[in-house]
């Protein structure tokens, strides 16, 4: 009964440092290479530093591209919509899109005045490989590689 109770009087005073230490931060900003390619070839090439953020454009309005929409991860990462809504912005290009709420996320229709018409698509890439879900529900690290292609239906 004694060395249980040292063992709980131990426990109680044991130092701060025992305490379980702060999450990392999962919106930390990371530099990605972002590729835009058109029906007429590259549209913008660069080195972009991105972290998820409130995106804002004219057809969809301002929603959080952060990858917490649809519920994706639990908090917020940087997506390629945030890189491509931070590379229009640093280097003064637009792009537009349509918000859908039912998918939480942004329909990229168009990039530097380039826009499917009816026959294409922005397809998005991470490293060679299409996202299986929406531009602000993917999760970014650094040195991804990241392109929107136009590509013909």
């Amino acid at each position: 009964m004694v060395t249980t109770v040292a063992l709980g009087l131990a426990l109680a005073t044991a130092p701060a440092a025992a305490q379980a230490q702060d999450a990392p931060n999962t919106n930390a900003p990371v530099k990605v290479t972002l590729t835009v390619q058109g029906p007429d070839g590259l549209l913008f090439k660069g080195k972009i530093k991105t972290k998820g953020h409130d995106v804002t454009t004219a057809s969809g309005g301002t929603h959080r591209c952060d990858g917490t929409n649809g519920g994706a991860h639990p908090t917020a990462v940087p997506t390629p919509t945030a890189a491509l809504d931070d590379a229009a912005r640093k280097r003064h290009f637009t792009w537009d899109g349509a918000w859908y709420a039912s998918f939480d996320d942004y329909s990229v229709d168009t990039i530097k005045n380039v826009d499917g018409a009816g026959v294409a698509y922005w397809n998005i890439s991470v490293n060679g490989t299409s996202t299986p879900v929406g531009g602000c529900q993917f999760k970014l690290n650094a040195g991804d590689k990241v392109a929107f292609t136009w590509t013909a239906f």
